[in-house]
């Protein structure tokens, strides 16, 4: 026998070289809401030692993917059944195209022969996913499993990071074939020119009021390092984009505050007087632009450097002075080749005045609002007790602002959020992080209607035993629509109010630890008990609905709306 018949690959089922592919590609996760669509898929999955975490419904396991996708800069892997299932599946695809994660989900399809009769469950998944993804595509040939993965993996990492959707026709998967396995897939990436570098020092050099705005995907942890330094050398202001907050410690001297949604109006005014402006990483889109009002479109009044790596984003709503088409990662490795400045630098003393402000701004002793649970001291105590890499979760909601503005974000990693402002993605996100990192603390915070839109997930908490602190901030009604009622027609209240079941019964009910916080004082013995309980645990929160941000109150907003 030859060696070239003696070294080929055997026969394997479609579904099985799937499976194959993934391991090849490295991935020890996937989540999943099982189907018939996909049994071969499964069985695969039975003779490999991938974890399998199956989820309860597809929009928490898309979610759980994304947050996977977050933390480790690789492809979250899904799985989901055809029709309902993908459509279910569509907002976790939607969270990792804002969020430019990277995630790979496949769906189960019919039959090829079955095609536009409109079979059980059938969908045309190019049009239903087109918007939304990368790429969509369905393998018709078994024979071209490994290849068309290969590509999903590029696709998802490469430029600008985002969703892959495979849709696998379900007679393809139990077909055979004698084909080889794809090599490791490879993000590429380019470096800065010497040039380029040499342009952002001279300007920087020149610079009355420069400021570095961090925010977008391919980072990492040795990435956020070497911009600290350099920050620190250079004696540069450094904001990051909303729910980016990990890209930059918040206790670093030069840090100034976060730019989203309810931020600081000193930091708001800081980036309009600025003359030059860093951006790396970022798309710097409606919410961190303050509607696009910080930057003049096309051409912002500020000097621009923008780092992005994907070309298509540079230069599409803002027009760079210096468009540089490297990852953050990349770009980090290269501020090198900048030396510190031999002098002081113009800008020190608006840096000082700019940390002071967001300081000051980020002061809980100074914040009180109506009802016997005090948000800022419960931030403060969760501030003092958790560990510095303790990952923080949330979806979307006022209750939100209390997570953005106050904690202490100090690492890299500890942070999931969706910059898309997806409901429900707390949840989902935090039984994901704790798949990944079991021996982390993991906690979510979710407003009552965000966590019952993936509520059911803390069964599955519950099923491996992942013992995430889940904090319910319940005020009865969804507060940012309120709010913005009370702003834009005052007093007449409209769809907006909730009626809740006990949160803690519900806990215990699936096997969990379950508590009722009413008071301020009642928080941090809940909270000892809860971690030591050693189980996934909810911490019920009753807050006022008065309170509803920081700084202002539902009736005062009304007022103001009223004697506008």
């Amino acid at each position: 026998m030859n060696n070239t018949t003696q070294n080929a690959p055997a026969a394997r089922m479609g579904g099985h070289i799937l499976v194959d592919q993934l391991v090849a590609h490295g991935v020890r996760h996937v989540f999943c809401v099982p189907g018939e669509s996909y049994l071969a898929v499964l069985d695969g999955l039975h003779d490999h030692q991938i974890e399998v975490t199956v989820c309860r419904q597809e929009g928490g396991a898309a979610m759980m993917a994304d947050a996977h996708g977050k933390l480790t800069g690789e492809p979250g892997i899904c799985m989901v059944t055809r029709g309902p299932g993908a459509a279910n599946a569509l907002a976790g695809i939607h969270i990792a195209k804002q969020d430019s994660t990277p995630l790979i989900l496949f769906v189960g399809q019919i039959e090829r022969g079955m095609r536009e009769r409109e079979a059980f469950q059938e969908m045309d998944y190019r049009a239903v996913f087109g918007t939304q993804a990368k790429w969509v595509t369905e393998i018709d040939q078994v024979e071209r499993i490994p290849e068309l993965v290969a590509r999903a993996f590029h696709v998802a990492t490469s430029g600008r990071p985002g969703p892959v959707v495979i849709a696998l026709p379900e007679d393809m998967l139990v077909e055979t074939a004698t084909v080889a396995d794809a090599p490791l897939y490879r993000v590429p990436d380019a470096v800065p020119s010497e040039d380029q570098m040499q342009s952002i020092a001279e300007r920087l050099a020149k610079a009355r009021q420069p400021l570095a705005i961090l925010g977008g995907s391919r980072w990492n942890e040795e990435a956020v390092a070497r911009f600290q330094e350099f920050a620190s050398a250079w004696k540069l202001p450094v904001a990051v984009q909303f729910r980016r907050q990990m890209l930059f410690p918040v206790d670093h001297p030069n840090f100034i505050g976060d730019i989203g949604l309810g931020g600081n109006p000193q930091l708001m005014q800081f980036v309009r007087d600025s003359d030059l402006i860093l951006m790396v990483g970022g798309r710097f889109s409606e919410i961190p632009s303050q509607s696009y009002t910080l930057l003049d479109i096309p051409s912002p009044k500020q000097q621009l450097v923008h780092v992005h790596p994907d070309p298509s984003e540079l230069n599409r709503v803002y027009i760079a002075d210096e468009a540089v088409n490297v990852s953050p990662a990349s770009f980090c490795s290269s501020l090198t080749k900048l030396p510190a400045p031999t002098q002081n630098v113009a800008w020190a003393g608006k840096l000082a005045e700019a940390r002071a402000s967001y300081e000051k701004w980020t002061d809980t002793s100074t914040i009180r609002h109506p009802g016997a649970l005090q948000m800022a001291q419960v931030m403060q105590h969760l501030n003092e007790v958790l560990p510095a890499d303790a990952i923080m979760c949330n979806g979307a909601g006022n209750y939100a602002t209390w997570l953005h503005r106050f904690r202490r974000f100090t690492r890299y990693g500890t942070q999931l959020a969706p910059t898309s402002g997806s409901m429900g993605y707390g949840l989902p996100a935090a039984v994901g992080a704790k798949r990944l990192y079991p021996e982390r603390t993991v906690v979510c915070m979710a407003g009552d209607g965000c966590f019952m839109m993936h509520g059911q997930e803390f069964a599955t908490a519950v099923q491996y035993d992942l013992p995430i602190i889940v904090l319910i901030i319940d005020n009865g009604m969804y507060g940012t629509i309120r709010m913005h009622q009370e702003r834009n027609y005052p007093g007449r209240i409209s769809a907006t109010t909730l009626k809740n079941p006990d949160f803690a019964a519900y806990a215990k009910a699936f096997g969990g630890h379950g508590e009722r916080v009413e008071t301020t004082e009642q928080f941090a013995p809940a909270l000892e008990r809860a971690i030591a309980s050693g189980k996934p645990a909810i911490l019920h929160c009753l807050l006022d609905p008065e309170a509803i941000t920081p700084a202002q109150s539902l009736t005062a907003i009304r007022e103001q709306a009223l004697n506008a």
